[in-house]
């Protein structure tokens, strides 16, 4: 099963919780410009996972896709499932490549296992993995608010535009990349915003990590001087990771 990534359209820092974590408002769109691929097969072991990937994206146990298994075995008591996960999508890039592999891991597991699981069950459970999960159980044009995991389905169609990413050697800690950031109130709402026209994007639609992450590493903020040059209608950050991504009118 291919697996697709996300990126944001816009993204505001609201405010800090008590809890420690922060409200924000963006908006996911998902792309396929990247795909991981996830396979399920039958084993006679309680439970088997393999990755194949050039990066290094942790300890199995930290794995988000080991992680939906056990979630789903702590309830359901399945067993006897070999997962392989081929990784494409770049890790640290905010393209939510870890989020989406444990969407899809729960979507297959409920289908394979045939388990009483709706969307809404679903959902439950991504909101147990990580705050980007939710989003790819849907996996369509989304208003996120909160941490990221309350979701508005929204009309955005963007096939009149070729989406093109760059993900330089260059990463950025969650930690650090909040720190660069003042959280505040937005003059206008991403959600408003994405309804103008994305000729009038670029000077609307901001992401707040660009300012102090872009100081830091420049060769980002040149990655998103030459997609202009080169006839991009809207280029940003996607998240807090460091990719950046281009809307080039087709």
């Amino acid at each position: 099963m291919p697996v697709n990534c996300k990126i944001n359209l816009g993204l505001n820092i609201v405010r800090k919780r008590p809890d420690g974590y922060h409200d924000l408002e963006t908006v996911f769109y998902p792309t396929d410009y990247y795909t991981d691929r996830l396979t399920l097969e039958k084993s006679d072991r309680d439970f088997e996972f393999i990755c194949e990937s050039v990066q290094d994206i942790g300890p199995d146990d930290k794995n988000l896709c080991v992680k939906a298994f056990r979630l789903l075995q702590r309830d359901f008591g399945i067993r006897g499932a070999r997962l392989r996960l081929e990784k494409h999508i770049p890790t640290g890039a905010g393209l939510g490549g870890g989020s989406a592999d444990a969407a899809f891991t729960l979507k297959m597991l409920a289908d394979y296992f045939n388990l009483p699981l709706d969307n809404a069950a679903l959902l439950s459970y991504a909101a147990q993995l990580g705050s980007d999960v939710p989003f790819f159980i849907l996996n369509t044009p989304a208003y996120a608010t909160g941490r990221g995991e309350i979701l508005q389905p929204i009309p955005l169609d963007l096939s009149d535009y070729e989406i093109r990413i760059e993900k330089p050697d260059v990463s950025v800690s969650t930690r650090e990349a909040y720190a660069g950031v003042t959280p505040k109130l937005p003059a206008v709402h991403v959600c408003d915003i994405i309804r103008t026209p994305v000729t009038q994007w670029r000077d609307l639609l901001h992401n707040d990590f660009e300012d102090s992450i872009f100081e830091q590493h420049p060769e980002l903020a040149e990655i998103k001087r030459s997609f202009y040059e080169n006839g991009a209608t809207y280029v940003s950050m996607s998240g807090s990771g460091t990719a950046v991504y281009g809307l080039f009118r087709k």
